[in-house]
């Protein structure tokens, strides 16, 4: 009997009153992800199997069912199953800005930039994480599943006590005016060449400082900030070869090829 694909045990949630939250589920997967970070605060739970955490320094973490990892904001890292074997999580996607608001206008401690990822074992706090998602996916109001969000919010804005991953380095004044360049514009590649004459130092030198800042090479970021982009774009419903085009990507192939190597799935299932 033929096994189900990843893409019939994936799901995705989103809702245009709540546009600052997208929900995901994976049912018994065994897709992998490269190195990458979101611009979002990401919560995510282990359900069944176990899965290797690994964050900016390289080091892996074992994740077991009821582990909860809590990724900041452009915080590098992967989470895969066990070599050979599947496993299932479900995780939130919160948009930095609103969480940071929200943060802020209850009193609770606003995120600061480079905090590590964290993770915790609590059983009630695992518990009342699924029941959150439980009630996104359902038929409920978007203002009972708003209420509920900014309630689990407030009771755990503490991070856990286990840290996963170190923060970056901060970074030097000449890269962090590159990165902000580079956010701003299409998003296409640019060669190791041009940057490294952009901000006056060697390759080698930018790939070290640039590693050291950001947890990934110069190029690896640049795939990210586009696979990023097309993430945003796809959830607007806009065309896949367009975004492709757009992306510098040869084509809608290697377009779908580079997206699933950081999401997991294909473009087409995670615009729905």
């Amino acid at each position: 009997m033929p096994q189900p694909t990843d893409a019939a045990r994936t799901a995705f949630w989103r809702d245009p009153a709540l546009p600052y939250i997208e929900s995901r589920r994976a049912c018994d997967s065994r897709a992998c992800y490269k190195a990458h970070s979101h611009p979002t605060f990401s919560i995510g739970a282990v359900d069944q199997g176990s899965s290797v955490f690994s964050g900016a320094n390289k080091a892996q973490t074992r994740l077991h069912p009821g582990t909860l990892v809590f990724v900041p904001a452009h915080c590098v890292h992967a989470c895969n199953p066990e070599p050979g074997l599947s496993w299932s999580y479900q995780m939130i996607h919160l948009d930095a800005a609103w969480l940071q608001t929200l943060r802020l206008e209850s009193a609770l401690a606003a995120q600061v930039e480079g905090t590590p990822a964290h993770v915790t074992c609590n059983r009630s706090t695992y518990a009342r994480f699924t029941r959150l998602n439980d009630l996104l996916f359902s038929a409920a109001s978007a203002h009972e599943k708003e209420a509920t969000l900014i309630a689990f919010i407030g009771d755990h804005y503490s991070p856990p006590t286990q840290t996963l991953s170190p923060p970056p380095q901060r970074l030097e004044r000449n890269l962090e005016a590159l990165l902000q360049r580079l956010a701003q514009e299409d998003a296409r590649s640019v060669s190791l060449g041009e940057l490294a004459d952009s901000v006056g130092m060697g390759r080698y030198q930018l790939i070290r400082a640039f590693r050291a800042a950001t947890g990934l090479t110069p190029h690896a970021w640049q795939l990210n900030l586009r696979i990023n982009r097309a993430r945003q774009w796809l959830r607007k419903g806009q065309d896949m070869a367009d975004i492709a085009y757009r992306l510098g990507f040869a084509d809608q192939s290697h377009f779908q090829r580079v997206f699933k190597a950081h999401t997991g799935v294909t473009p087409g299932l995670y615009r729905g």
